[in-house]
């Protein structure tokens, strides 16, 4: 009995320590508001049961972050994304008690997040919107690919992609083909940024990242020299200037050493957290912890 007392003390004072301070002790990134993630497209998380933002919201909050993550169409217009992350940014205000929240978008999720905050009401209810690798002036990948199909066969196209994401990510009525002609540059230029202009009161800031030249990924080696042609500097599918938006924080290539560089994909620590020079979490941390200086 004396030994499994002198045992089971010794566990305790292991254990108990462990149990009073981790998780919530560290509060560097406990931001004012709560921070909502948008993700971009042609994936939504928890597809196929991946994580969208791999390891990210965890280490946040690990640092006191308080996170959510808005789950849209994968492939569906401006618009309607931006209908259905109203409805969730909400929610997600409602449960955390706050009276406004902090957006980080990727790709995408900076375009419709915008078109929330500007055109559906949303602006008072958003601290600051940090966009990242978001194709504010659209992508000439996307000009390409409308370039290529023709007219005529659009709508199989379109049709083809609607079936595979009904399937893949369990999309609602989706609509890739409007989901691409959104994204062409003629239209973000000419038709939604004059339309989708920054709210007062709202503070915007974006970042940019970029390959150098093979990264971990590898998937958008082709599309990455084909915006080297047509827009220069870019991560494979946005270039850096076209990610430029509100307060530009510049372009994130990971550590001095990292040769390759930062794709779209490894913007969000994909793929699977496998992203050699780059600590990507670090990245969102430092992000997190700027806002929170900020007083967001």
């Amino acid at each position: 009995m004396k030994k499994l007392f002198i045992a089971l003390t010794i566990i305790s004072l292991t254990i108990l320590p462990v149990a009073l301070f981790a998780g919530g002790s560290n509060t560097e990134c406990q931001t004012r508001y709560p921070i909502v993630f948008a993700h971009g497209m042609a994936f939504s998380d928890g597809a196929l049961g991946i994580d969208y933002w791999w390891d990210i919201t965890d280490d946040l909050e690990d640092n006191g972050a308080d996170t959510y993550v808005a789950s849209v169409n994968a492939m569906d217009s401006t618009a309607n994304k931006a209908y259905q992350f109203k409805v969730q940014f909400l929610q997600f205000l409602a449960v955390a008690g706050a009276s406004k929240g902090n957006i980080i978008g990727h790709s995408h999720g900076g375009i419709y997040t915008r078109y929330a905050i500007t055109n559906l009401g949303l602006a008072s209810k958003v601290a600051s919107l940090t966009s990242l690798c978001s194709p504010h002036r659209g992508s000439a990948v996307a000009d390409v690919i409308f370039g290529v199909v023709p007219d005529s066969g659009e709508w199989l196209v379109g049709g083809i992609l609607d079936f595979v994401y009904r399937f893949l990510t369990g999309d609602d009525s989706p609509n890739s083909l409007e989901n691409g002609r959104n994204l062409i540059r003629s239209y973000m230029v000419n038709t939604f940024n004059p339309n989708t202009p920054n709210v007062s009161g709202v503070y915007y800031q974006s970042w940019a990242t970029k390959i150098y030249t093979i990264t971990a990924d590898m998937v958008l080696e082709g599309t990455w020299l084909l915006l080297l042609f047509y827009e220069g500097a870019n991560d494979g599918l946005v270039s850096v200037n076209s990610a430029q938006w509100g307060n530009f924080r510049g372009t994130w290539t990971g550590s001095w050493y990292n040769a390759g560089g930062v794709s779209h994909i490894n913007a969000v620590n994909h793929f699977f957290g496998v992203t050699p020079g780059a600590d990507v979490e670090a990245w969102y941390v430092d992000m997190v912890k700027d806002l929170k200086s900020r007083g967001y």
